[in-house]
């Protein structure tokens, strides 16, 4: 019914510009009527006959060209249903027979039939159009992308070099994040996973903090806190998530000792102020494999876990990917 209805506007539409156009023929006609009234030239009665004609031939023509789109194509540019998000969540798609998703320019296969659209934490409110695949045309929805519903910390971190850089630490961070972007452009290989991930951490207290805008000693951060922290004790071992390949496994000014792990599909995940860092960059690693152990080096006041995701470059809650799929937000059928 939808195609139909779009086929329906794109008529009148043309029926409206078809008369609009002959109106404005017929007027300069009227006002060129002295003009043409002294030409006595060979080529007169063509011309005539042609602007005369081509008002009555325009309609058909722009009608027959309307029709001659196909509904699908037609329907492709229309949007479904609108789901509304924050900053730094997901929303899940699931049809039988989906196998690709898009969300604004990138695209990725579904994974078991659903499609999954993390949202990125500096995301800006507005609309975001994403669009599944499956045995046949494309259907498309809408994520109303709202205000961040996260708060502020304001955070005592001492005398230590990550709360005053000096130049050395600030050109060393800066280094460090010529590593990171390289990690973050990886090309996207099939996933080795599926939903829920692992814990990174046994027993696995509650996740907080993520996403709230945090002030260092009177200073605002450059961002807001792009990880959940976990209050486990010091030297818990920490897990890998899901199988994947550890990409970057060293010491970094402010995560302290971090394991930066590609799970495929464009998700990567991060365990950050470790006291011990149990693997290297290229190792292949399993579920539930131990990676490092808690504790609090880098930018931090206490021994805890900093677990954050990155999901087709954008910076989720870690919490989403942790629960029953069929519970996070899904665009209505």
């Amino acid at each position: 019914m939808a195609h139909y209805t779009i086929v329906g506007i794109v008529a009148v539409v043309a029926i409206a510009f078809g008369r609009i156009f002959g109106n404005g023929l017929k007027e300069w006609e009227i006002d060129s009527s002295m003009a043409k009234h002294d030409m006595r030239s060979a080529g007169e009665t063509p011309l005539r006959n042609f602007f005369e004609i081509s008002p009555r031939c325009f309609l058909p023509v722009a009608l027959a060209f309307v029709f001659s789109i196909p509904c699908p194509a037609l329907a492709a540019e229309g949007h479904g249903a609108t789901i509304s998000a924050a900053p730094g969540t997901l929303v899940r798609w699931s049809a039988p027979g989906t196998k690709r998703c898009r969300m604004d320019k990138r695209s990725w296969p579904a994974l078991q039939e659903t499609c999954y659209y993390p949202i990125d934490l500096l995301h800006k409110p507005g609309l975001i159009k994403i669009t599944r695949w499956g045995h046949g045309p494309g259907e498309s929805a809408r994520i109303s992308v709202e205000t961040s519903p996260y708060g502020t910390q304001e955070i005592d971190l001492g005398d230590i070099p990550q709360a005053n850089p000096s130049p050395k630490d600030l050109k060393r961070n800066a280094r460090e994040q010529v590593l990171l972007s390289k990690v973050w452009k990886r090309k996207e290989a099939p996933a080795k996973f599926t939903l829920p991930l692992g814990a990174p951490a046994m027993p696995l207290p509650e996740g907080k903090d993520f996403g709230a805008k945090r002030i260092f000693n009177g200073k605002p951060a450059a961002q807001p806190h792009t990880g959940a922290d976990y209050a486990t004790p010091v030297n818990t071992p920490v897990l890998a998530v899901a199988d994947g390949t550890v990409v970057v496994a060293k010491d970094l000014f402010f995560p302290g000792n971090a394991v930066f792990i590609d799970h495929g599909d464009g998700l990567i995940s991060m365990s950050f102020h470790l006291s011990e860092i149990k693997v290297e960059a290229g190792q292949q690693v399993k579920k539930g494999d131990t990676v490092g152990l808690v504790g609090t080096t880098g930018r931090s006041t206490g021994p805890h876990l900093f677990f954050g995701v990155r999901w087709h470059g954008a910076r989720i809650d870690p919490l989403f990917l942790f629960k029953d799929p069929a519970k996070i937000p899904a665009v209505a059928p």
